[in-house]
């Protein structure tokens, strides 16, 4: 197939000029990649790269997705390349990226795209692990926004999911990679040769294995619920910090979605939980939002939805990303208020005094340790300076871990039951330990923040110990 376009998308003006008066309207101005300064990659796919770039002429910066021609033709990805540019040139909404030019060279092609400088959605949820209530629901309204406007369009995203959706400047969502997408053509149009006369997939389902519905995987079957499918799996894991369905490979994960074997863990809210359950039905027919369900009325009517002024979404201030920490009967909340960790330069000098020893001493130690610590031979030789069983948790899901401080600084910690050291948390000079209550304490760092629980409500003493190691490490003063 042919692999050529125009050079650009005209703007709304351009193209009522041009239909007004077509003989008299310029031409859109060529664009070459020698209009821009091409910068760092800043996404890869499996047959593009997208690189931020700046607009020598304006001084705007873009995300420019490139594409090797040859790549395209010998993965026969054509038909994905001519889709993904249809269907960016019919979106003008401020949920969605936008597309400005497209052009072209020998080798290449070329979307120059909306930049999103914040970067995507599962970035902050992997630092979080999970977002509390009100997060989610600016997150999950937005998105609910969108696909109305996508699916009005006759257009099926058939791929959302975390990763997918970008943020801008003001933290709103710019949902992107339509490559998967479809659109809902009339009966007699031709459609791509990669489906066939039904709009069903051949050989292999569309999207990605944690997030595609049922109806895509037993039949191929493409319609507008299959989206509102990913919704409700992106629910289930804002709130909860990992996808619903889950397994060692995709085949165990696609067992779990066709029998539709899942659950929600401690913890997780009612209300929240009512619309999760009545997205993720087998029967898409069923899903809360689906045309034969009076469509997107009744999902922006659930209660879940209480108090969003769907009108100006997309003019209100994003709340700030906070981890969802539900109150439970060993997790009061009410302690926030009252208790206040305190560590003063006169305290850090009795700790650190209490911890240095001579070198006697730490060989003598380190001797015992050796011999007597079954957790020795997980802390390559550093002597450790306080250890336990400490919840590890990714949301509303935990994993106990035996946590070993040490010297140099380290913090490691290891599966308890299989005796296998599952990783450590990174030193540096930004790892920052906050205590939440007597048992919730957090680990901040750069790129993640560790939310940990101490089962015999020690949280305070792992802060004060971790803030005196790090004072000793890089001195008293931040």
């Amino acid at each position: 197939m042919s692999l050529s376009w125009p050079n650009r998308r005209p703007s709304d003006s351009e193209a009522a000029a041009m239909s007004t008066n077509n003989s008299a309207a310029k031409k859109p101005i060529k664009k070459t990649p020698e209009d821009f300064i091409f910068g760092k990659v800043i996404g890869e796919g499996s047959y593009s790269t997208v690189y931020l770039a700046k607009e020598l002429s304006s001084g705007k910066e873009f995300a420019i997705k490139v594409l090797e021609k040859k790549h395209i033709m010998r993965e026969r990805k054509g038909d994905y390349v001519m889709r993904e540019k249809e269907v960016l040139m019919k979106l003008n909404h401020p949920f969605f990226i936008r597309l400005y030019y497209t052009f072209q060279d020998e080798d290449r092609l070329y979307f120059v795209l909306s930049y999103a400088k914040r970067g995507e959605l599962l970035d902050y949820l992997n630092k979080l692990s999970s977002f509390d209530e009100h997060c989610s629901r600016f997150y999950i309204a937005e998105m609910v926004l969108a696909l109305q406007y996508l699916h009005d369009l006759g257009i099926i995203h058939r791929d959302l999911k975390p990763e997918n959706v970008l943020l801008n400047d003001d933290m709103h969502i710019l949902i992107t990679d339509f490559g998967s997408a479809k659109i809902m053509r009339p009966e007699k149009e031709e459609r791509p040769k990669s489906e066939d006369s039904h709009g069903r997939r051949r050989n292999s389902f569309v999207g990605t294995a944690q997030y595609v519905s049922p109806e895509m995987l037993t039949n191929k079957k493409t319609c507008y619920s299959s989206d509102l499918w990913a919704l409700g799996c992106i629910v289930y894991q804002l709130m909860s910090g990992l996808p619903p369905f889950r397994g060692g490979h995709e085949y165990q994960i696609f067992q779990k979605i066709t029998n539709l074997e899942y659950e929600f863990p401690d913890g997780f809210d009612k209300v929240t939980r009512d619309l999760v359950e009545n997205l993720l039905k087998l029967d898409p027919e069923k899903r809360l939002g689906c045309p034969e369900m009076g469509g997107y009325g009744p999902l922006k009517g659930h209660p879940f939805f209480k108090n969003v002024n769907w009108d100006s979404l997309p003019d209100e201030t994003a709340p700030d990303l906070l981890p969802y920490l539900p109150a439970t009967s060993s997790n009061p909340e009410n302690i926030w208020s009252s208790y206040r960790p305190g560590l003063d330069d006169k305290r850090i000098g009795e700790i650190i005094t209490h911890t240095v020893i001579t070198e006697e001493e730490r060989r003598l130690r380190l001797e015992k340790q050796a011999r007597e610590n079954e957790y020795h031979r997980f802390v390559e030789n550093n002597l450790i300076l306080k250890q336990g069983l400490v919840d590890k948790r990714k949301g509303l899901f935990a994993r106990r871990r035996m946590f070993l401080l040490t010297e140099g600084p380290h913090l490691y910690y290891v599966d308890p039951v299989n005796k296998v050291l599952k990783g450590q948390i990174p030193w540096s000079r930004d790892l920052k330990p906050e205590a939440k209550n007597f048992r919730i304490f957090f680990v901040h760092t750069p790129n993640r923040t560790y939310y940990l629980e101490d089962p015999k409500s020690h949280s305070q003493e792992w802060v004060a110990e971790i803030e005196a190691l790090w004072h000793e490490h890089y001195g008293l003063k931040k």
